[in-house]
């Protein structure tokens, strides 16, 4: 029996952007197919993922996250796994995944335990979901979930496709939220599996922490907007004026909401219950 045989019915999808040293040390660690979207790089990104054997798709420009719904509408597989540029699965994952997501029709997505870094430190995220705050619904693999790292999901391609993807409008950070919401609010299940294992090594340094906090204050603010009662929006809203990155997070919320005209669609009762109540949790 030859590889192609054995392996599972996932393809990888990387989004990227300037991350061509990255991709020299994650590329070969993965075992399926891989679809890099590469988000306009000039570093010579697109040239080290074909030259490590991905399939590459050079977008004319940066869409951020959005651009992993490129890579998921080249896949032919039925599912579709997420890995950062410093991230990658962990030999079996991939394939355990896949049989779960057969047995659980109903679940669109799962998340993975994420460890970090070559000490494998336990990844926040992950621990608050090993936590259970909406509990574990029966027939579901896993505790359920409205929150998810890119890097740690895996989806069934239909419904990812089906609910919109990821949001051009977010680009990046925080921008799993949304997603979460709105395939809740069509019917799927989504569960914390943590014997699924990502392994995530950012590189030293990072990008610029600050930044980042007013783009997640800001992407928070605008997933509220579009999917929260209008009481919890108001409630964010004040409490990011508490600090200089909220207030500049809050800014920046208001200068998108032009994109967003018509685009709000409160959450079924049911969804927004389990969202208030990991916001109390």
């Amino acid at each position: 029996m030859g590889a192609e045989d054995t392996m599972p019915d996932v393809t990888i999808v990387v989004a990227t952007r300037d991350r061509a040293a990255e991709l020299r040390r994650s590329l070969g660690r993965h075992t399926a197919p891989v679809i890099v979207a590469d988000n306009a790089s000039a570093d010579g990104t697109a040239e080290v993922a074909e030259a490590a054997g991905a399939r590459v798709l050079r977008l004319p420009r940066n869409l951020g996250a959005a651009a992993r719904n490129a890579g998921v509408r080249e896949a032919r597989t039925r599912y579709v796994a997420f890995a950062d540029d410093d991230s990658w699965w962990a030999p079996g994952a991939l394939e355990r995944a896949a049989e779960i997501l057969d047995a659980h029709p109903r679940t669109a997505l799962l998340a993975a335990r994420v460890l970090v870094g070559e000490e494998e430190r336990p990844e926040p995220v992950s621990e608050a979901m090993a936590r259970a705050p909406l509990g574990r619904p029966e027939g579901m693999p896993g505790p359920a979930v409205l929150g998810f790292l890119a890097c740690s999901a895996i989806v069934r391609r239909d419904a990812y496709l089906d609910a919109g993807g990821f949001s051009d409008v977010l680009h990046f950070a925080g921008e799993e939220e949304l997603l979460a919401l709105d395939l809740a609010a069509a019917g799927w299940d989504l569960a914390y599996v943590p014997e699924l294992v990502v392994h995530h090594h950012p590189s030293p340094g990072g990008r610029n922490p600050a930044a980042r906090r007013r783009r997640e204050i800001r992407n928070a603010l605008l997933t509220a907007w579009l999917r929260r009662p209008l009481p919890a929006v108001a409630r964010m809203a004040a409490a990011a004026l508490g600090t200089r990155d909220g207030r500049a997070g809050l800014a920046g919320a208001v200068r998108a909401l032009p994109r967003l005209a018509g685009a709000r669609r409160p959450l079924p009762p049911a969804v927004e219950a389990a969202r208030a109540r990991l916001a109390a949790y």
